[in-house]
């Protein structure tokens, strides 16, 4: 119960540290908080806040978002509500509390579907947006999904349970507490909890034969599932089953695999033959003894690592299919990785499983060489103390989920000082705030719109096509230019919540159209932003910041007034079409405005600048290693690569100069080679 007390206050100080920086209410940065938990989590695909608090036919309504257009959401319609207060003690939530909280949610939704309830709000409004979505959409809807997030204790677990029907619509509540809340954001865990009941929930265990290896390999599992068992696993958790970056995988490809559906329609008996199956993965599972052998009964956490197109394709054939399904067989190999080893295992498995479709470097896993390179920067790179700052500091970079909570929580309470002077918590940021900031300087504020996995999905794609041999063109000036696009965009958001103009709701939309559209217009004339000037002040300056609110309060008008026949602005925002009328749109700039731009041939000689120096200092580094590490060595070295023909005659002969020092010294372009050639060597064993 005390670290559940420690997580809750320091839950409320983040939230409240948000809530200044964005120039908002503290129920408002909550949602945001929580809304990228539950995104990444895979509870949604994306979420757009839509807060509307009232009454109608004497019931009390309350919504604060929701999870996208149901018709680009496989027909799921999801309504949030937040449930955030401050208090010195945990809040104990009751099941009586989290009932009222459901009634107001649902009545919104009944609410929705009434023409008197909707004439009575005004057109611009989130509430009325949220509404008309709903009514337009209804037809459609294949399923409702009622989201409680709370930071007090549930006393009670509820998660994915079904609820009386709407209009003949499967309805489900799921309850985000406190507890839920430290388990993923605290414990860095990258997959969601849910437990498979395969006996209870499902229709009976699933036979399998058990496939571990030798000593030390992971238990592992072939199974055969049915298809229609498989698709109601997916209608009850959907894209949580599947593993965070297959859902990326699938997002950023879009629709069903039109041969998996072909198969399921014509062939049905030959799916097992034509399929190649599922990789999963699961923390744990309850396997029994039958009269006919080994029965899965209960599976902990279980995620799809490859598979995700054939899982939602077998889902998808339940509407039109349904009769095909009871033929459906499909193969899995199931492997119980230790939650403590998941971050490494999982992606791997992951990555080698996916041959049919494959996921390569596009589809991003935390492990790949850009993460790892930018997390590097973070930790070295000192950022200038800047004109209100008193020294040195540095942005945090989290690679991973819960990475910077455990760096500060194994520090003591001296060293923890220490640790927020160097890393201070309003300098830190995420894989999906990285991608949100580089896509809105690439003046794809629409896509930035449709939520944080589906625009990193996006990024992911362009950072695969873009990473190279090593990632050369992702350097120390690139991370300072990251960063400095980070302090612009926060200084955005800060300025659109304060604005006199800004008419509330749609603020995150507004914020990635305003920077792109300074962006654009600058492009136009040849010149872009000086964000190396931001990253040596470490702020945005005044004219910089009137350009911005320029800027922004055309973006607002554009984004709440779409075309006829289009309502949300929400789903306005996330159209092309919309970027393009904000490109077409004139702003009127302050007049010194160009003094915080430069030619975008400026920014690319700095570049070039910056890369020479690097090689520079590269250069003399390599010398200063390889005499630093000795003639005993690289004779050691000279003579591994011999016994073995490791190495060319040319990086032999370079070796061999290195093992003659001090007597014969090595060039610099030597140098370099004889570290290549170490590195080779160590590869295959070298211990030197």
């Amino acid at each position: 119960m005390d670290e559940l007390y420690s997580f809750h206050h320091e839950l409320i100080a983040d939230i409240q540290g948000d809530a200044d920086a964005l120039g908002v209410v503290t129920t408002e940065a909550f949602f945001e908080k929580v809304a990228e938990l539950l995104s990444e989590a895979g509870e949604i695909d994306e979420a757009n806040r839509a807060y509307y608090d009232g009454k109608y036919s004497f019931h009390h309504i309350l919504v604060d978002g929701y999870g996208g257009d149901p018709g680009e959401n496989s027909d799921v319609l999801t309504l949030i509500l937040c449930d955030f207060a401050l208090s010195d003690d945990v809040r104990v939530v009751n099941k009586g509390h989290v009932e009222r909280l459901r009634n107001k949610l649902y009545n919104f939704l009944l609410a929705s579907l009434n023409a008197d309830f909707r004439d009575r709000l005004e057109e611009t409004s989130a509430g009325f947006g949220l509404a008309d979505l709903i009514v337009t959409r209804w037809k459609s809807v294949q399923k409702v999904k009622l989201i409680i997030v709370t930071n007090g204790n549930f006393s009670a677990r509820s998660d994915a349970d079904n609820l009386a029907a709407v209009d003949g619509k499967q309805l489900t509540l799921s309850v985000w507490d406190l507890k839920r809340l430290k388990q993923f954001m605290e414990q860095g865990q990258a997959r969601a909890d849910l437990i498979i009941d395969f006996e209870s929930d499902f229709g009976g265990g699933i036979p399998v034969l058990r496939a571990s290896g030798g000593e030390g390999a992971f238990e592992s599992y072939l199974a055969v599932i049915p298809g229609a068992q498989l698709a109601g696993i997916y209608e009850k958790w959907g894209p949580r089953l599947l593993e965070a970056n297959v859902r990326s995988f699938l997002q950023a490809r879009g629709k069903v695999n039109q041969g998996i559906r072909n198969t399921i329609r014509d062939e049905p008996n030959m799916f097992f033959s034509y399929n190649n199956g599922l990789s999963a993965t699961a923390d744990g599972v309850d396997i029994k003894q039958t009269s006919s052998g080994l029965e899965m009964v209960r599976a902990d956490n279980l995620q799809i690592v490859n598979g995700g197109q054939t899982t939602a394709s077998l889902h998808a054939a339940r509407k039109t299919f349904e009769d095909q399904l009871s033929d459906v067989h499909v193969q899995m190999k199931l492997t119980i990785v230790p939650r403590s080893q998941s971050e490494n295992v999982v992606p791997r498995i992951s990555e080698y499983a996916n041959s049919q479709n494959k996921v390569n470097a596009a589809d991003f896993f935390a492990n790949h060489p850009f993460h790892i390179q930018v997390e590097g920067f973070s930790r070295r790179i000192l950022a200038p103390a800047g004109e209100d700052g008193y020294r040195e500091t540095k942005w945090f970079y989290e690679r991973a989920r819960g990475q910077y909570a455990d760096e500060r929580g194994r520090r003591t309470p001296t060293e923890r000082k220490k640790y927020d002077a160097e890393f201070p918590r309003s300098q830190f940021f995420t894989k999906t705030d990285l991608a949100k900031y580089e896509n809105t300087f690439e003046c794809m504020p629409h896509i930035v719109s449709r939520g944080a996995q589906k625009n990193f999905a996006e990024f992911a794609k362009n950072i695969g096509k873009n990473w190279g041999k090593e990632g050369a063109v992702f350097d120390e000036l690139w991370f300072k230019r990251l960063v400095a696009k980070a302090i612009l965009f926060r200084t955005m958001e800060k300025l659109v919540s304060s604005a006199d103009w800004y008419q509330g709701g749609y603020r995150a939309n507004i914020v990635t159209y305003g920077i792109s559209k300074v962006v654009f217009d600058a492009k136009q004339h040849g010149q872009v932003i000086d964000l190396d000037l931001i990253w040596k002040s470490q702020q945005v300056s005044l004219t910089l910041k009137a350009a911005l609110l320029a800027a922004g309060v055309v973006a607002q008008d554009v984004i709440n007034h779409p075309p006829e026949g289009v309502r949300n602005a929400s789903e306005w925002a996330k159209k092309e079409v919309c970027w393009t009328w904000l490109t077409e749109a004139e702003v009127n700039y302050p007049d010194k405005f160009e003094r915080v731009l430069i030619s975008a041939g400026a920014a690319r000689s700095r570049v070039k600048e910056a890369k020479a120096e690097a090689k520079l200092d590269s250069n003399v580094n390599a010398e200063i290693e390889v005499h630093r590490l000795g003639g005993h060595l690289w004779t050691k070295a000279r003579d591994w690569a011999r016994e073995r023909g490791m190495l060319t005659p040319k990086e032999l002969g370079v070796v061999e100069t290195c093992a003659a020092i001090p007597r014969k010294m090595p060039s610099e372009k030597q140098c370099i080679v004889a570290l290549s050639a170490l590195n080779k060597l160590k590869d295959e064993g070298f211990q030197g």
